[in-house]
């Protein structure tokens, strides 16, 4: 899965020579807020997570997709699945959305694409999305496309320090279908 499209977007598979225009999204505070990662501070950075991706990629565990605006090519934002479990038939998504393009319904458009492409080409039976408690935006996304939230995993991850808490939502390919 090289690329994807939807109405007013086109999903390709991150590559190096977006690492400038990602590293502006993941340098933005408000942006990094909510993903397990400090803001970058140098375009290296940006390369390394791209170089992260490709090697998931590589070995079918994972893969995360640039998505631009079809209209004028701006590149907006990723989304992805940070985790493929081909032996459970599971997949974790993530994604995020530079903050000029926030509030216009890009990343529901995206997420729509990526779950038909979890569905459909990769064969999942079950997507999953943890998202913090604090993060109403995304919660309200993946309600809105049909993600139960299925209950909050105490202290589970240590991001930028500290252990925070997760809410786990999950979409199954019956509830997609």
């Amino acid at each position: 899965m090289n690329s994807l499209k939807t109405n007013r977007l086109y999903l390709r598979e991150l590559a190096d020579k977006d690492a400038p225009e990602l590293f502006t999204i993941w340098s933005t505070p408000a942006v990094t807020k909510f993903m397990n990662i400090i803001p970058l501070t140098d375009v290296t950075q940006a390369e390394d997570i791209i170089q992260m991706f490709a090697q998931l990629s590589k070995e079918k565990k994972g893969n995360r997709y640039s998505i631009f605006l079809a209209e004028t090519g701006d590149l907006i934002g990723t989304c992805g699945f940070n985790q493929l479990d081909a032996d459970n038939d599971r997949g974790e998504i993530g994604y995020e959305l530079g903050e000029p393009y926030w509030g216009h319904g890009y990343m529901k458009e995206a997420l729509m694409k990526l779950l038909e492409v979890g569905f459909a080409s990769f064969a999942l039976n079950r997507i999953e999305a943890k998202v913090e408690p604090e993060n109403s935006a995304s919660i309200g996304l993946l309600e809105k496309i049909g993600f139960q939230n299925e209950g909050l995993l105490r202290q589970y991850e240590k991001a930028k320090g500290r252990y925070i808490d997760l809410y786990l939502f999950s979409l199954l390919k019956e509830e997609w279908a």
